[in-house]
């Protein structure tokens, strides 16, 4: 600001929103008064001040003020709303004519409502008064001409209006813009995601971004002194990449601006009043990174370049979003294994039927994709990532590298389908990395506090065991996406080490709209012991299958200690996962059902004595579950009719499919060797407060 000889006051901004009653202040106990405006404009000093619209300006009325001044009033021209900010316990408002003492206590705010048309067409004028007399000894003026900038995006809930948010606040009244990261790969000739090209490609590519406007309102002749700097901060820089659109019809015109190295950028201000940017995501959330960006706009005085104001955005990164076994199913994936002794034909003649039948579609990976590899539910997990303009899945890519290794990247990324893996430094990875050891709840709320979109259950080993563990480079992405808190459970006592074989969610109508299902030893020694009262101990576990020689009659199982004790073992680690669940996901006995399971222990860690029951496929009301080749009493299979009668009172519809040779006897079930691609939640994650 320039002044006369003599400066009457001095300036300072306080973020407000404008609006015709009294702006709130940072003064605490504080009372408004405000002055009448004036049209006259002549004047003994003055300063020209720029005013950023949406801002207060102080003017502190105690500083420099002249010889024998004891009190004062304020008055703006009409564009311009002057008050007074007091304390009433210290300062008493004046009677009469609207002169105010000349004290700390007292304090002069200006706003204004209204961009400026030429420099300095708004007005404040200071009156100073003595200790006699009407006519004030001095005068003083602050000539104002105001700027607009507004930098916006696609808002949560609604489009950015104003103010500019300097935070991004979390839950159904919270504010702030969303970004996708650009992890698909909508031109079929690219080789990599859309994010790694430093240049827009289609207007596909567009639609995966956010848009981001910073309006310019004021008079023209302000940026012969002025300029505008557009900048992200130097933690941020490789987390994103700006695009600024000059107007014409090529994908050239969208000039990149900012991120991938790029800092700054001096917006060209020419006849345009609204200048046009495309903020592209390049990265999730992570464990160095909170998905938080910010942007910031300065205004800069040229010579020396002085900031005048700065306007700042922020943008929150879509987290990556798991789907739980509650969602509706869209696509199943499966392997295609074709070897003679190895064939699955008959698994995929059976899974094609119960496709079919849940209205979803079936894509079968061929052998020569997956190169003898049958477990797709390990290699892979499907979810999503959502902004309030553009929803779409993304596979996340599991470190196992089998021979499925190059599916999710080959095969699935594509046009409106995105793509993102972790893998550990060293390359190491043990059983508990593949996604058979990964699974969500469905919505839960325990204790008073909501988890909308559900909980990440991960396998892992007892605390401070020292056994194995998935990797720290996918745990910290998925405890970094912060809407589906993870939960670590104790898998370790299984050979696999996978959730999946002690564990699943179904859908019921009832009660929280799912039940989880446990494996039990407890259960099915339950049921045999039942059988053998009722005369059938020489009903025998796979008898009457050609493929079996050592069929095991329910007398036999149940005076086998060995099989009872590894039984025991399982149930008090099975036992164990139950009370964790039950605490951490707020569950009843009620919301659990336990379904009948056998194991086995080698080398100290469990297998599946017969198929593993929970170990199943869920399509809607729809279960593919594992044949169990139960004993058969009275023409039917004792085991798949008492999972019948757990499952079928919630209106599901239960399929035993054949996998024994095809996946359980290669120590893996239904689930491992299939994955589905579910809709995602109606909830919209940024409603949540995590």
């Amino acid at each position: 600001m320039s002044t006369s000889s003599t400066k009457f006051f001095r300036l300072s901004f306080v973020p407000v929103l404008p609006s015709p009653s009294p702006p709130k202040s940072r003064f605490g106990n504080i009372k408004f008064h405000e002055f009448t405006s004036i049209s006259h404009t002549t004047h003994s000093s003055y300063g020209n001040f720029l005013y950023l619209w949406g801002s207060l300006v102080s003017v502190f009325m105690h500083i420099s003020i002249p010889s024998g001044a004891i009190s004062f009033d304020a008055r703006g021209t009409a564009e311009v709303r002057v008050y007074v900010v007091y304390y009433p316990n210290a300062v008493r408002k004046p009677a009469g004519a609207a002169r105010w003492p000349l004290s700390s206590e007292v304090e002069v705010v200006v706003t204004m409502d209204v961009p400026s048309s030429t420099i300095n067409d708004s007005k404040v004028r200071i009156s100073y008064y003595g200790q006699k007399g009407n006519a004030p000894i001095e005068g003083a003026w602050l000539y104002l001409t105001c700027v607009s900038s507004l930098a916006w995006s696609v808002f949560v809930p609604d489009p950015f209006v104003f103010p500019l948010q300097t935070k991004w606040t979390w839950g159904p009244n919270g504010q702030g813009a969303v970004l996708l990261v650009n992890c698909d790969k909508d031109s079929p000739g690219a080789k990599d995601m859309d994010s790694a090209y430093q240049y827009v490609e289609s207007y596909a590519d567009l639609q995966d971004m956010s848009l981001m406007i910073l309006r310019i309102q004021g008079p023209e002749a302000i940026f012969a002194a002025y300029k505008l700097v557009l900048d992200v901060s130097e933690s941020d820089v490789d987390k994103v990449r700006v695009f600024h659109a000059s107007g014409n019809d090529s994908f050239a015109q969208y000039k990149h601006v900012l991120g991938s190295g790029k800092r700054s950028y001096v917006v060209d201000h020419d006849s345009r009043q609204e200048n046009t940017f495309y903020v592209e995501g390049l990265a999730f959330p992570d464990a160095d990174f909170s998905g938080l960006v910010s942007f910031s706009v300065t205004l800069l005085e040229n010579v020396p370049d002085t900031p005048v104001f700065t306007d700042t955005v922020v943008f929150q990164v879509s987290p990556w979003i798991m789907t739980p076994n509650t969602l509706q199913p869209v696509e199943v994936f499966v392997c295609s294994i074709e070897r003679d002794l190895e064939s699955n034909e008959d698994f995929l003649e059976a899974l094609s039927t119960l496709v079919r039948k849940a209205n979803c579609k079936l894509t079968i990976c061929p052998e020569v994709e997956n190169r003898g590899d049958r477990w797709i539910q390990d290699e892979m997990e499907f979810g999503y990532i959502q902004a309030p303009h553009k929803t779409f899945p993304v596979v996340f890519d599991s470190p196992r590298d089998r021979g499925l290794r190059d599916f999710p990247f080959r095969r699935i990324l594509g046009p409106d389908f995105g793509y993102v893996t972790r893998r550990p430094p060293k390359g190491h990875v043990s059983s508990l990395d593949s996604f058979g050891n990964l699974d969500v709840s469905p919505p839960v709320t325990v204790k008073g506090k909501e988890y909308p979109l559900g909980r990440i259950l991960i396998g892992s080993s007892l605390p401070r065991s020292g056994g194995r563990k998935m990797t720290k480079a996918v745990r910290d992405f998925l405890y970094a996406q912060k809407v589906q808190p993870p939960l670590e459970l104790y898998s370790d006592w299984l050979t696999v080490g996978h959730i999946d074989e002690f564990l699943s969610f179904v859908p019921a109508p009832d009660r929280k709209g799912f039940r989880l299902l446990l494996a039990s030893p407890n259960a099915c020694y339950k049921l045999l012991t039942e059988k053998q009262r009722e005369g059938h101990g020489n009903a025998a576990q796979f008898a009457g299958e050609w493929w079996c020689l050592d069929t095991i009659t329910i007398d036999e199982m149940l005076a086998d200690e060995t099989q009872r004790r590894d039984s025991e073992y399982v149930q008090s680690c099975i036992d164990w996962n139950r009370q964790t669940i039950k605490e951490e996901l707020g569950l009843t006995e009620q919301d659990i059902i336990d379904i009948p399971q056998l194991f086995v222990l080698n080398n100290s860690r469990a297998d599946a004595f017969f198929p593993d029951l929970v170990n199943m496929i869920v399509l809607g009301k729809h279960l593919g579950i594992p044949k169990p080749f139960g004993p058969i009493i009275n023409q039917q299979c004792c085991l798949e009719e008492n999972v019948r009668s757990l499952l079928e009172p919630l209106g599901l519809i239960c399929t035993f499919i054949d996998d024994f040779f095809s996946y359980h006897t290669l120590l893996g079930e239904v689930h491992c060797g299939t994955n589905v691609l579910r809709k995602p939640f109606s909830f919209k994650w940024w409603n949540m407060i995590p």
